[in-house]
Parts: C-alpha cells; sequence; structure tokens
C-alpha cells in the first residue's frame, strides 16, 4: 500500500477536534495568488515596514552575551517592568484602585500564543464560546482545538450602505446563551472590520458578561492604532473592576513591526499566576531571552514607530475609501481602527470568487470576506498597512475593475 492511500485511514484516528479545524480561506487564496508578478498583496494582517534595527541589535547583543538558555516560564523581569511602564503611561491603571505592576503580565511565542492560553484558562471540551463575527478565523481555530464550540454571533452594520457602522447587539448575544456558554471575545478595534467599541458599549458587554458569569477574552491588540481624537481606542480597562473576569490578548507584532519574531504577552489578574506559568512550560517553555530583550527595547523606545506607522495607515485609509467611495459601488463602514477596509461591491456576493477575480484580473491580493463568519459573505479584506503608493495602486486598479 503506498503511503498515500494509507493517509485517510490514518487521518480517521486524529482526535475530532483537530480534524475540525477549519481549511483557512485566507491561505488559499494567498497560495492562488502566491508569486504573481506585479500582484500587490493585501491578504494578511501585516505591514511592510521591517523590524527597525534598534530593536534587532538588542536582539544580536543578547545572542552575543551567550543568552541562549532557559528562562522565566512568566517572562525575564526586564520585558515584564517595561510592558507595565508602557500600559501605564497609556491606559492609567487596570481598573480604579488599581495599578499595572509586573505581575500581571506573562510573555508569550506571539499573541496567538497569548490566546491559546486565554482559551485553555476559561473553555474546554463541551463549552461554548460567543464570538461576535466578522471574526479574526484564528479565535475559532484556537477553541475548536481546545474542544469548545465557537459560537457566530453576527454583527449588525447599521446605517448607509457606505457611511454604516458595525454594531454588537446585546440581545443578539442573550439569544446565543445556553447553559454551556462560558466566555465571550471581544476584539476591539476589530480585525477584520475596523470597529471600535465606544466606552458605553463596553460597559453593555461587561455588564452582560457580569450578570451571565462569563469570562471576557479581550484582543485590544490594535489599541494604538485608533483613527480617532485619542492616543488610543477604548478599552475594558476604562470601565472594569478588579474582581471582573478578563483575560487581555496582546502582541509586538504590529505596533512595533514584530510580525517574525513571535512574541506576545497575556494580561491576567496575578493570582492566575502559577496557571499561567504551567500552561506556558506545558507548551513552549517560554520565549527565547534574545527575542524579550528585543521586545523590551521596542516597547522602551518605539513610540515614534508606532505614531508613524499610525498616521501611515489614517492616510492610507482616507484615500483608499474616498477612491472606492467614488466608484458608487461600495458597501463598507469606514473603519475607526486597526489597518482593515473590509468592503464589499453592489452586484458581487460570492467572496471566494471575489477574491480570485481580483488576483486574476486586477492584480490584487485580497482576503475573502467569508473566511471571518458567514455574515462576511460578500465582503473583502484590505490590509492597507503598505507604502501610500502601494495604496494608491490598488485603488486605481479596482476603480479600473470595477468599471470593466
Amino acid at each position: 500500500m503506498t503511503h498515500d492511500a494509507a493517509a485517510p485511514a490514518l487521518l480517521d484516528h486524529v482526535r475530532p477536534e483537530v480534524r475540525a479545524l477549519p481549511l483557512s480561506g485566507i491561505v488559499e487564496v494567498f497560495d492562488y495568488g502566491r508569486n504573481r508578478q506585479g500582484l500587490i498583496p493585501l491578504w494578511v494582517g501585516e505591514g511592510d515596514l521591517p523590524t527597525p534595527a534598534f530593536i534587532c541589535d538588542a536582539a544580536a547583543a543578547s545572542l552575543a552575551a551567550g543568552e541562549t538558555f532557559y528562562t522565566y516560564q512568566a517572562g525575564i523581569p526586564e520585558l515584564r517592568s517595561a510592558i507595565a511602564d508602557y500600559m501605564a503611561e497609556h491606559y492609567g491603571r487596570p481598573f480604579p484602585g488599581g495599578r499595572f505592576g509586573p505581575e500581571r503580565f506573562f510573555a508569550t511565542v506571539g499573541g496567538m500564543h497569548a490566546l491559546q492560553i486565554a482559551v485553555r484558562i476559561t473553555a474546554g471540551t463541551g463549552d461554548e464560546v460567543l464570538v461576535p463575527t466578522p471574526a479574526w478565523p484564528n479565535f475559532a481555530g484556537a477553541l475548536v482545538a481546545a474542544g469548545a464550540a465557537p459560537v457566530e454571533c453576527p454583527m449588525r452594520l447599521e446605517g448607509e450602505a457606505d457611511h454604516g457602522r458595525w454594531r454588537i447587539a446585546v440581545e443578539d448575544l442573550e439569544r446565543a446563551l445556553t447553559p454551556r456558554t462560558r466566555v465571550l471575545v471581544v476584539n476591539s478595534p476589530s480585525n477584520p472590520t475596523g470597529w471600535v467599541a465606544t466606552r458605553e458599549e463596553l460597559e453593555e458587554l461587561l455588564g452582560f458578561a457580569r450578570a451571565h458569569g462569563l469570562w471576557i477574552i479581550a484582543d485590544e491588540i490594535y489599541g494604538r492604532f485608533f483613527h480617532g481624537d485619542a492616543p488610543r481606542a477604548p478599552s475594558f480597562h476604562d470601565v472594569m473592576r478588579a474582581d471582573d473576569r478578563v483575560l487581555f490578548v496582546q502582541t509586538f507584532s504590529k505596533n512595533w513591526a514584530m510580525t517574525g519574531w513571535r512574541i506576545g504577552w497575556l494580561e491576567a489578574p496575578p493570582e492566575l499566576g502559577p496557571a499561567i506559568e504551567n500552561l506556558v512550560q506545558y507548551s513552549t517553555s517560554g520565549v527565547p531571552v534574545a527575542t524579550q530583550r528585543a521586545a523590551a527595547v521596542a516597547i522602551r523606545g518605539g513610540e515614534g514607530l508606532i505614531r508613524a506607522q499610525v498616521d501611515r495607515a489614517r492616510t492610507n485609509r482616507d484615500l483608499l475609501a474616498a477612491a472606492l467611495r467614488g466608484t458608487g459601488r461600495l458597501r463598507c463602514a469606514l473603519p475607526d481602527g486597526a489597518f482593515y477596509l473590509f468592503c464589499g461591491f453592489d452586484g458581487v456576493s460570492d467572496s471566494r470568487a471575489l477574491a480570485l477575480r481580483l488576483v486574476d484580473e486586477a492584480g490584487i491580493g485580497v482576503a475573502p470576506g467569508s473566511a471571518f463568519g458567514a455574515v462576511g459573505q460578500g465582503f473583502v479584506r484590505l490590509c492597507y498597512a503598505r507604502r501610500t503608493a502601494d495604496v494608491d495602486e490598488v485603488a486605481r486598479r479596482i476603480t479600473a475593475w470595477l468599471a470593466r
């Protein structure tokens, strides 16, 4: 019997939660358009800036110093203190009467690892988790891998077709509740829609979680990519109490142009420290010291980088949205945060087909909206965290393609 013939039988013996993991609709389009000559790639959620030299130099110095051994499961003290100082500067305090001490922060191998730990703490086999959609597909993936069931709660796109706003309606969350519901996932600013919860909406969501005894997994990684007047988006830190069960997923990937470094952090009540450190031990055994040294330097010296990226993202958002609105066919809510335009076009209903056609006929790589949940069908996600000349060319190509 050949290896290929035996493979399906072996797959039948793999754990059902692993077999149930969905294939990524984003990866499908990525693979379809990979290496196309002249294609402008807007499909993945990262910017086009390489990590600045001052960050890389810190990692190189650590390696040269021989810091190549096992380290603290929770993260090196230098990094945990740097994160605490950063949070205190930009968020003030975790809750009234509290302070951002290093003991609240745990270094992880990227934001995805932080999410997996948060899921392991809060949900498992037979549990249900409310996920407002459109949503980053990795929420569902992490939940399914842990044996939990993600429950899509479609957000509402309200207002005019090209000036609307997404909203999580608490009454929709109430209808989705069952005795097995354990967690609510809230991603603000949102990937893929750019929706940003107001302080009042965060209070309402927190009240809902309190009333039903739910955990909240809060993904606020785009909090600094905010297009409003304030230097950051509203946060659960603005409205929570010390006893609220909120876990914060964070990453160095976006703010500090470090996607490939795979480093993030989980913020949690300090009393969960022993459980979190055990989960780190039994998954990765810790983050490399050199990577942590680089992250500590980034968070202490990277404010100029963040401001430059946010300014560029706002410019690109306005350019792209204005050009596509000029076609008269745009369906979209102008994003208030992150760096994505989640949009559709009148007369187009199949996200996958639209994404593939844009590769073939316009030379643009986008993520199909259907990858972010059923409510995303008919939309595509464009990541505009790129040089403005590229975004300008994308606007020109899509406008010309729609005209055809």
